[in-house]
């Protein structure tokens, strides 16, 4: 200690001591201030309060050093002072200052930054000191004391960490003071201590340096330093002074414009729950002046039951404890008057995070309160009605939140029967809702969108209008809004999702194969269509083809239909797994399919064809069977072999008809020329038409003979037509193409019509037979066709004869047996033609009682030379025999075969040894017979 007081007392002078420490003084002061000068709003403003800090305060510390050091009687002459060290002492007091201020900032001002960051301020002084020391030029040079040296350094350190947390931990003059003391401390104590530790050495030579700062020189600077850094103080406190009038400004606006809320009441508490200021809004809302409010408790706002009950105190509470309170109920005016009030408390605190009042916000909303009392009571009068509805309901106030729901809603949503919707906003509402339907994302652009749909509902004509919303689970709802007359709406919806999947499965049958799954014919088409024009725009192909099944029909004759239809569903299941890009398949009905496929290479249509063949080919399991159906294609390509898709499919289906006219052909391509024989068909087909309805045909008759008699017993009508320019044209080729183009029935009825005719104009009543073709037998209204022709002609059903073959009765033997039964209940025969051949069974004769038997031609024909063809019409004739059926035999051309009929008991005969067709018929026969006799007699 004496030391200490005889360096400062006789090595420093006074004067300059007392600027050094005034300098220093001033200098912590004014960094305590500028390092408080910090508010958090903007980072990188912070930062310039720091560096400014930073830098002033290294000026300013290596300023009081170097004052000090001038006041410093060393015995010897200074001479001066070096540039080098000078100057870098005053580089370091600045920056290792700047980085002790920034460093507590790395963790938001921790104790441990803290102290590190003061550390580094401490250690700058020591580091601006000593560099300082070095820079002195004197005839001599310096000793040191190290243990005081390093009493020095840690002195500066164990003064500047404290320094600096007061400076920033906290807040107020008397810590500010405290904080700018010890900093000087720091300084003071570095300095005195370091001076103690000093010896002063003489040199023998009295050398001195060159480069060398005068200590005029350096007061000089050292005057110009202490300006600047009482410029950076005066322009700090200019910078706070307007701070802090610009914070006053704003407090002044705020509180005018708290003051003139008139909507509310916007009032402060004290500590203790006493009103400190009092706005207009107060002043309306409680009746009571400013001056009658301030000082008042807030419990007087209360009833005397809710102060009884404590509650004011536990709103204060809660405020303090949650830092916020809110709450709903009644409160009272100066005049005794109550409101139904909502009231917000909040906690107000100051910088140090410390509570120093409450802001109570208090607002009536007594009328909304009204309206959700009526919404209630309205609540409890419907609850019954709600209850039971088979829809959803949810109602909304005026300021759309949820006045109630009812059970069905909830059920419908997958709610909770306990979760709390009423009062929910519509926006809550609605995610709430699809949320708990199983909507994986209910972000704000769909409630936003939700939101859109009521307002477009509400502005409708009528004040309603309804939406659709389809939900992830693939539920449908059916959402109708309607307004309310006093305010608010209501919501009802209707879950759907069952009409809606109905119609989705309507939708998809009228588009595709039951049986199948595929699409059907109009879909194919559609498609093809599009599968074109995309062709067309691209420059590339599209392959159609056609699939027919063969031997279907004996399929499921020979093992039923359930078989059948497994098999076209299981080809119809492979078609669908085949699927790729460019691929469409389709079933048209019955054993017909067809296909689709773009493509660019013809190599990739070839694969494609394969694989296609291959599906067809397997083997298919049915019913503990292995069937393996065989399959005719037809192919056509656009645009080769068409320009539109009826071209194209038309083209398709002659290359398929050629493929399964062709023996052991699957597959064939459309190749031009091949329509050729189709549009003959189709010519002949349209001549057809025009020769029905100009009546142009014509009838043969062929004479039908009694083998016990010789007498005629009628005789059949043999359609016949003479084309204009292709002349006589044979029946089995007309027939054929009738079939096709589907007028078949209008010939049949032309046919009927006139053998009926013409035979009530013959001259014995002789029976005429007309064959019938089996799509007419499809017609349900045949049996009355065949009443009108009678009625019409005059002809005794007993004179006509229908001939039907068995196959005619395969596609519905049920239908067809009941249209036969019809017919015959008239007085009409029915004969079986060509029995022995195709389908013929014993089960056919039995379900129908018909009136004759006609054994096919082709068994007469091959009597002569088949023992097998003689058996066959000796079991027909001993069947018909059996049954007492007649039998007939066509084809009948040489005595032998006559013979062999007449010994096997046959009963009737027809064919051209007993007579040729004839255009004349029984009228020219009967000529030819009244002609022999004349000539006999004569």
């Amino acid at each position: 200690m004496l030391s200490l007081w005889y360096c400062v007392r006789y090595q420093h002078d006074w004067r300059l001591v007392a600027l050094a420490g005034l300098v220093c003084g001033l200098t912590c002061l004014a960094a305590v201030t500028l390092l408080r000068q910090q508010r958090g709003e903007t980072p990188s403003i912070d930062r310039r309060w720091r560096l400014t800090a930073g830098v002033m305060t290294g000026f300013g510390i290596w300023s009081a050093h170097f004052v000090a050091m001038l006041g410093y009687n060393t015995g010897p002459v200074v001479v001066g002072y070096a540039y080098g060290p000078t100057a870098l002492s005053l580089m370091v007091a600045i920056g290792v200052t700047i980085g002790g201020f920034m460093l507590p900032y790395v963790r938001n001002l921790s104790l441990p930054f803290l102290a590190a960051g003061g550390a580094l301020v401490g250690a700058g002084i020591v580091a601006m000191h000593y560099i300082g020391m070095s820079a002195v030029e004197f005839p001599g040079h310096f000793g040191w004391d190290a243990e005081l040296v390093a009493l020095s350094a840690l002195s500066a350190v164990a003064f500047a960490i404290p320094a600096l947390v007061l400076a920033l931990r906290t807040r107020g003059s008397a810590s500010g003071l405290a904080a700018g003391g010890l900093l000087m401390l720091a300084i003071l104590t570095l300095h005195f201590t370091g001076m103690m530790a000093l010896q002063v050495v003489p040199d023998a030579d009295g050398g001195q340096g060159e480069n060398i700062l005068s200590p005029v020189t350096l007061g000089i600077v050292i005057g110009a330093l202490a300006f600047a850094v009482l410029l950076i103080g005066i322009g700090a406190s200019v910078i706070n002074a307007t701070a802090v009038a610009a914070i006053r400004s704003q407090g002044r606006e705020f509180r005018i414009l708290v003051e003139g809320i008139t909507d509310c009441a916007l009032y402060m508490l004290s500590l203790d729950g006493r009103v400190v200021s009092w706005n207009a809004g107060a002043a309306q809302l409680k009746g009571f002046t400013s001056d009658e409010a301030i000082g008042l408790n807030f419990a007087s706002f209360y009833s005397q039951e809710d102060q009884a009950a404590g509650i004011p105190q536990r709103a204060i509470a809660a405020a303090r404890d949650a830092g916020k309170f809110t709450a709903e109920g009644w409160r009272h005016r100066k005049d005794g008057s109550r409101f139904w009030a909502n009231v917000t408390i909040e906690a107000v605190v100051d910088e140090q995070g410390d509570i120093i009042g409450f802001a109570k916000l208090t607002r009536d909303i007594s009328r909304q309160k009204e309206d959700q009392d009526r919404l209630i009571a309205l609540t409890e009068k419907l609850d019954a009605a709600l209850t039971n509805m088979h829809q959803g309901l949810a109602l909304f106030d005026r300021e759309e939140r949820v006045a109630l729901v009812n059970a069905r809603f909830r059920m419908m949503y997958r709610l909770d029967p306990d979760l709390p919707l009423e009062g929910l906003s519509f926006s809550d509402f609605m995610r709430t809702s699809l949320l708990a339907r199983g909507n994986v994302i209910v972000d704000q652009q769909r409630i936003e969108a939700g939101r859109g749909w009521l307002r477009a509902c509400l502005a409708q004509p009528g004040g309603g209008g309804s939406v659709t919303t389809n939900f992830d689970d693939g539920g449908v709802v059916d959402i109708s809004y309607q307004a309310l007359p006093e305010g608010g709406f209501v919501a009802t919806f209707e879950d759907v999702s069952e009409r809606h999947r109905s119609e989705a499965r309507i939708a998809h049958m009228a588009m595709h194969d039951d049986l199948t799954g595929l699409p059907n014919r109009t879909n194919f088409n559609g498609q093809v269509d599009d599968a074109l024009r995309r062709a067309e725009a691209g420059h590339s192909k599209v392959a159609l083809v056609v699939i027919d099944l063969d031997g279907f029909k004996e399929i499921n004759d020979t093992y039923g239909h359930a078989t059948g239809d497994r098999i076209l569903g299981s080809l119809g299941h492979r078609m669908s797994a085949m699927l790729g890009d460019g691929q469409v398949f389709a079933r048209f009905g019955g054993d017909e399919f067809a296909a689709s496929y773009s493509f660019d290479d013809e190599t990739e249509l070839t694969t494609f064809l394969d694989q296609l063949r291959q599906v067809l080919d397997t083997p298919v399991e049915a019913n503990g069977l292995e069937i393996k159906p065989s399959a005719c294609l037809g192919v056509a390509l656009f645009p080769d072999d068409g320009s539109d898709r009826e071209q194209v499919l038309s083209n398709a289906d002659l290359a398929m008809y050629r493929a399964k006219a062709t023996h052991g052909v699957q597959l064939c391509q459309y190749e031009y020329g091949m329509d050729e024989v189709a549009r003959k068909r189709r010519s002949m087909a349209a001549d057809l038409r025009d020769a029905i309805a100009a009546n142009d045909l014509s009838l043969a008759y062929q004479v039908q003979r009694s083998l016990v008699t010789n007498e005629v017993t009628g005789y059949e009508a043999l359609a016949r037509w003479h084309h204009p320019v292709a002349g006589w044209i044979a029946p089995q080729e007309f027939i054929s193409v009738a079939e096709e183009s589907g007028c078949i029935i209008e010939l049949g009825d032309c046919v009927l019509r006139r053998a009926c005719r013409e035979a009530v104009l013959w001259p014995e009543p002789y029976r005429v037979a007309v064959n019938l073709s089996p799509v007419q037998l499809t017609r349900p209204i045949l049996a009355t066709t065949v009443a009108e022709i009678l009625l019409e002609t005059g002809l005794p059903p007993s004179r006509l004869e229908l001939e039907i073959t068995e196959t005619a009765l395969i596609a519905d033997k049920a239908s067809a047996l009941h249209i036969l039964r019809q017919i015959k209940a008239m007085g009409v025969s029915i004969a079986i033609d060509d029995f022995g051949t195709g389908y013929s069974s014993l089960e056919t004769l039995h379900s129908f009682p018909f009136d004759k038997i006609k054994i096919d031609r082709s068994f007469v024909m091959e009597s002569d030379r088949s023992e097998q063809a003689r058996a066959i019409i000796r079991a027909v004739i001993a069947l018909g025999s059996t049954i007492g059926m007649p039998v007939l035999a066509e084809g009948v051309e040489t005595e032998a075969q006559l013979e062999m009929l007449r010994s096997e008991g046959c009963s009737e005969a027809q064919g051209f040894l007993l007579g040729r067709p004839s255009l004349s018929g029984p009228v020219l026969n009967e000529q030819i017979r009244t002609l022999q006799v004349v000539a006999n007699s004569s």
